[in-house]
């Protein structure tokens, strides 16, 4: 049996955070990853012009602390992202197309609704401890409630309840009729409880080098200590010696094991010697499905109209696209389309996504060099994008979420407030301090 100080199962941005700081401090640790390339839910691929393309997580935040945080210690730059282009959002609606950043569509008495709402809902933001809703005095209540339901109970209009189901699919997450309250007010909390989702608090900021370079960074350092093309099939956490069975049949020991799995794959590992509590906390959470799609161009050709390459799309497969880059355009498909989506025959998916990017930025939409499909929802090492939290979520997870029973340790990004870049880097490196500290207490979330 080989043996090890620590084992990391997962080279995604979560667990290379914590061998990272692992090997840094002297351990002697390994990664198993079941892919042929570190990075998880972050990869990019290169134009024959040299550009860049994100085909998993692209952006982050500016509260996104521990993330930008390992970005200076890479020597990697970060640089502003769409919310800083000329322009403004298209919409393509059911009963027509509109542009301008404010809601354009809506009248002026259903976005004084929507304002009041917003403020009420800020407030009530305000009051969940995002590392802590369970303590919230009304939190069983806010967690059975989805978001549609509480926003009807404030007097939200038709008009309120379509802006934010728009929003919720251009962010390819679930619909707002079965989100749950709670998640939704933690998730504010955590970015300041400044009203519904930010774009300039959660999706200011970009590497300029790409995501996915803070991930091959460290991968890089890393070197001989990460395993590629091994699978996890077992774990068996023990006091004295833990055990990771592969794929290959192949046994590794260790005196630490910490798990960098997406909630999806984990159920299909065995794992013994860690409480029932716990398990069940870990497998009562759930992954928003999505496809990503990036479409390469000679430029940003969209601006030329007025357009900032950002759209909110309502009775198409897209729910939203943002600009990536120069000249390069992304999109996801929310939840609610994948069925559609994955009805549609291989070979006329692309173009009918290329229609629908023609409504919101013009005809040169189809005049692209590079096409990109990533279809998260289906890959088996993540079985999903973001992390969902469908209304009795929070409580069924329960407060044990991003918590750690030594020598078992929990990392990802389903285990900060919700699946993001930020949650990854922030709760690996905290799952490495609790290995190096012995310590049981909680992860800073």
């Amino acid at each position: 049996m080989e043996k090890h100080d620590v084992i990391v199962l997962g080279a995604g941005l979560a667990g290379l955070s914590a061998a990272r700081d692992l090997a840094a401090a002297g351990v002697d640790v390994i990664v198993v990853e079941a892919r042929a390339r570190a990075g998880g839910r972050v990869e990019q691929a290169k134009t024959p012009d040299g550009r860049l393309v994100q085909l998993g997580g692209e952006i982050i935040g500016s509260f996104h602390t521990a993330y930008k945080e390992l970005v200076g210690e890479l020597g990697l730059t970060l640089v502003p992202t769409f919310v800083a282009s000329n322009g403004e959002t298209s919409w393509s609606l059911a009963d027509g197309s509109f542009l301008g950043d404010d809601l354009p569509w809506m009248s002026s008495g259903d976005r004084r609704v929507y304002d009041a709402i917003e403020k009420q809902f800020s407030a009530l933001a305000a009051t969940v401890n995002p590392d802590d809703p369970w303590s919230h005095p009304d939190a069983e209540r806010l967690d059975a409630l989805s978001i549609a339901e509480w926003v009807r109970g404030e007097g939200g209009s038709p008009s309120v309840l379509r802006a934010l189901e728009l929003s919720a699919k251009a962010l390819a997450d679930s619909s707002i009729e079965r989100s749950s309250l709670l998640a939704y007010l933690r998730k504010e909390s955590a970015a300041g409880a400044d009203g519904f989702y930010n774009y300039d608090a959660w999706e200011n900021e970009r590497v300029l080098e790409g995501s996915a370079t803070v991930a091959l960074r460290m991968a890089d350092d890393l070197g001989e200590r990460i395993r590629y093309s091994s699978p996890v099939e077992q774990v068996r956490i023990d006091r004295r010696k833990s055990t990771v069975r592969l794929a290959t049949g192949e046994i590794l020991g260790a005196t630490a094991i910490v798990s960098a799995l997406p909630v999806g794959p984990l159920r299909d590992v065995r794992v013994e010697g860690v409480s029932d509590a716990r398990m069940a906390s870990l497998h009562a959470q759930r992954n928003a499905l999505t496809v990503k799609v990036a479409a390469v161009y000679p430029d940003s050709f969209w601006e030329n109209d007025g357009r900032n390459g950002t759209s909110y799309m309502e009775q198409t497969l897209l729910g939203g696209t943002w600009a990536q880059s120069d000249g390069v355009l992304s999109g996801l498909l929310p939840p609610s389309s994948l069925a559609e989506y994955f009805a549609t025959p291989l070979d006329r998916r692309q173009a009918e996504l290329t229609d629908e990017l023609i409504t919101v930025v013009g005809k040169q939409a189809d005049e692209y060099s590079q096409f990109y499909l990533r279809n998260w929802a289906t890959d088996r090492w993540t079985q999903g994008y973001a992390t969902g939290w469908r209304p009795g979520d929070v409580m069924a997870v329960g407060p044990l979420h991003g918590s750690h029973e030594p020598p078992f340790y929990v990392c990802g990004s389903d285990q900060w407030v919700c699946g993001y870049m930020e949650g990854a880097v922030r709760t690996g490196r905290a799952a490495a301090a609790a290995v190096l500290q012995g310590s049981e207490g909680k992860q800073s979330r």
